[in-house]
């Protein structure tokens, strides 16, 4: 079956294996966001009368449902990993320009495609501005630079004094299984793929929660460049299923070599645990805790615009800022302009310009986290409610208020818990260090605090003083990425977008380029036949 819509727009795919489109018995039913935030109960119960096959999707009001995927069965499942498997054993043996020309095809898919992609990210629930700063990560990962950044890195060759060939390369780890997020699985799942222009054959799981993006990004835009390209059928696999049986099928199989994971940190650690047994190479992608310092000369107001992208998505992101670090000299003035900042921010439709909050569906949490906060000594400066859909407070709203809390003193800041682990909420604590310590120690006790943070995603700096700037660059060791006056969440080729240290990346941990984590190195030296040396 060919990806189709019906008469009310419904989009339909099926599960994508060995280039053919395979249908099922069994659906997963993707609801307008609108009608979720309109009638989220009356949305809730047509969904699950939908999936069990109760009700006729012929029978829904237009609008209410704009897509719907095949779920996966065992046997599906099983064929998908059997085709990559006999799919990356040709498609490694292909050129290295050719498997590369794969990221030009790419970005010039998502370039033809931005409205569309766009749409179906806000279709995710993801807030417009929010989705278009996907977008332009999907460009800056398929882009010039970041092609020409690893092409150095997986193949470098040098010459001898005699002519003889010496080779370092990267060779494709064979079959890689992507296991993508629900908060973000398109721009996510389209990241993990690119790992096909090293020479890998991927599969990836279109999340049950959340499909369509992944179904479409796959299908749509990924699928007929590799059809145009001559690349094996089964180079590109996607099922749709439950995460833990398929997991666990992955796991057992002869054929995965890499399995890509995105989730939080304490089912992560123990996934990579299985992983390292089952003798598949763990790739993890799990939470952030990313600091911002901002020191005494800093541009204070741009330093709060970057700051206040914490707030993004209402803080359902890895990679934005968590908690900053202030020095105490300006604390009380980035403060009050984070406040206002938070303050302007409305939620709203995610396809409605200018929104950047998301729902929050579970609020407990959240004010677990003040809670523990404010009773150990932390000042509330703003939010800390629940918001309805038109900005107005109240606990049974959908949204949390942007949510700014003051914590005096470094040394026990990380006794409370919204300072010391990922909140995932709209909430941004601002450590301000004690008075009269001078700052060549102040420094370095913000070093320190940053690199025996157990999170090691992003982090930024805001300050002009060029010897604070070489200090932190020098000294900094914990994160993937570090920033210096930059946004904190811009993507800036081919400089990495993901991966970090800590419990971010576990074990093995680094700044993750899928094309080049999903391959190994390799040494080549070859002479012309006449007997070469041992030794010089």
């Amino acid at each position: 079956m060919k990806p189709w819509a019906n008469d009310n727009g419904v989009l339909t795919y099926g599960n994508y294996v060995q280039g053919e489109d395979v249908g099922s018995d069994k659906w997963v039913h993707v609801l307008s966001v609108r009608a979720m935030l309109e009638d989220s109960f009356q949305s809730l119960r047509l969904k699950r009368d939908l999936d069990r096959g109760t009700r006729d999707l012929a029978t829904v009001e237009p609008g209410m449902v704009v897509g719907r995927v095949a779920v996966a069965d065992e046997d599906v499942n099983r064929r998908a990993l059997e085709a990559a498997a006999a799919a990356a054993i040709e498609w490694r043996a292909f050129p290295i320009e050719a498997r590369l020309d794969i990221l030009d095809r790419v970005h010039a898919a998502v370039r033809q495609q931005r409205d569309e992609l766009i749409r179906m990210l806000t279709l995710e629930g993801h807030p417009l501005e929010l989705a278009k700063w996907e977008y332009s990560g999907m460009l800056e990962a398929t882009g010039p630079a970041a092609r020409d950044f690893l092409r150095e890195q997986l193949w470098r060759e040098y010459r001898t004094e005699d002519g003889r060939r010496r080779i370092v390369r990267r060779q494709p780890d064979g079959v890689v299984c992507v296991n993508p997020p629900a908060n973000a699985p398109m721009s996510s799942a389209l990241l993990a793929a690119l790992s096909m222009a090293s020479g890998n054959a991927v599969v990836v799981r279109a999340p049950r929660t959340a499909p369509m993006g992944v179904m479409y990004a796959m299908r749509e835009l990924i699928a007929p460049l590799l059809d145009d390209a001559g690349v094996p059928p089964g180079t590109l696999n996607v099922v749709c299923g439950h995460p833990a049986p398929l997991l666990k099928m992955w796991l057992e199989s002869p054929h995965v070599d890499d399995i890509m994971y995105f989730g939080n940190v304490e089912s992560g650690l123990k996934f990579e645990q299985k992983c390292v047994a089952a003798r598949k190479k763990p790739i993890l992608e799990l939470a952030g805790n990313d600091s911002v310092l901002v020191w005494a000369d800093a541009d204070l107001d741009h330093a709060a615009d970057a700051i206040v992208e914490g707030f993004f998505g209402s803080g359902q992101l890895c990679m934005i800022p968590n908690q900053v670090l202030a020095h105490p000299a300006i604390a009380d003035e980035l403060i009050e302009r984070m406040a206002t900042k938070a303050r302007a921010m409305r939620p709203g439709y995610p396809d409605t310009e200018g929104v950047v909050l998301s729902p929050v569906l579970r609020h407990d949490g959240f004010h677990a986290f003040l809670d523990d906060a404010v009773t150990k000594g932390a000042t509330l400066v703003t939010g800390g409610r629940g918001m309805h859909l038109d900005g107005t407070p109240g606990d049974t709203g959908f949204f949390l208020e942007p949510t700014v809390i003051r914590v005096d003193g470094l040394a026990k800041a990380r006794e409370l818990d919204a300072v010391r682990e990922e909140t995932f909420f709209p909430l941004i604590p601002v450590v301000v260090a004690d008075k009269g310590i001078e700052n060549a120690k102040l420094l370095d006790g913000f070093i320190q605090y940053i690199n025996t943070n157990t999170y090691g995603l992003r982090n930024s700096l805001w300050a002009k003083d060029d010897a604070v700037i070489d200090r932190y660059v020098t000294e900094v060791v914990n994160g993937g990425l570090l920033k210096i006056n930059e946004s904190h969440i811009a993507f800036a080729a081919p400089l990495p977008s993901h991966g970090g240290t800590g419990v971010t990346g576990g074990v093995f941990g680094e700044a993750n380029y899928p094309v080049l984590r999903t391959t190994h190195l390799q040494g080549v030296a070859i002479s012309d036949g006449n007997r070469p040396p041992r030794y010089r």
